[in-house]
């Protein structure tokens, strides 16, 4: 899948927006990918999925896994997909009440092999909680593999990192936006 094709699905479904927005890394931009108005339609998931994890084949030169786990919540959709695409189990971590990410639900074996699933990364650091609780409880981090990179390649993970596409939007620290000196009210989409 070109990016050009990739960019027409996202406005396509409304999933690329434009505006002044605060992203979850604290950041402020006038771009905003919400992956979940795109991976609403099973279809388009599967596609979209399936041509990341056709990407990551191709250059990695193969994707050997057991698992896909993905950070909760916007992760999930794409490690469901990436998962079935595999034809391998999926799981997910998933914030406990002080905001961290946790297993709490699943159980990560022993020199269990993962591909590590997520919609957007801008700093990377719910991938690299991921990757923390992978390893800590004796699993294999093979790769991480994303929809959208939007750190233009910036977030470095210690494993192979395959984007379907990365771009680099404009961000700004908040004290150096220049839509809040304009007095544009600043949207926050959530994760």
């Amino acid at each position: 899948m070109k990016d050009a094709d990739l960019l027409k699905l996202f406005e396509d479904t409304s999933a690329l927006l434009n505006g002044h927005f605060e992203l979850r890394s604290g950041l402020h931009s006038d771009r905003f990918f919400q992956c979940a108005l795109l991976l609403q339609y099973p279809r388009i998931a599967g596609q979209v999925c399936e041509a990341l994890v056709e990407k990551m084949k191709t250059v990695l030169g193969k994707l050997e896994v057991d698992t896909v786990i993905a950070p909760a919540l916007g992760g999930i959709s794409v490690g469901h997909e990436a998962a079935r695409s595999l034809g391998v189990r999926f799981i997910f971590a998933e914030k406990n009440e002080a905001k961290a990410l946790t297993m709490r639900r699943f159980k990560i074996e022993k020199g269990e092999r993962f591909l590590v699933a997520e919609d957007v990364i801008t700093r990377g650091g719910r991938v690299q909680e991921t990757i923390d609780i992978v390893l800590q409880n004796g699993g294999i981090v093979e790769a991480v593999g994303v929809l959208v990179d939007r750190s233009g390649g910036k977030a470095k993970f210690d494993f192979p990192t395959v984007s379907l596409l990365r771009i680099e939007p404009v961000t700004w620290e908040p004290s150096e936006c220049p839509l809040c000196r304009q007095g544009l009210p600043l949207v926050h989409p959530g994760s």
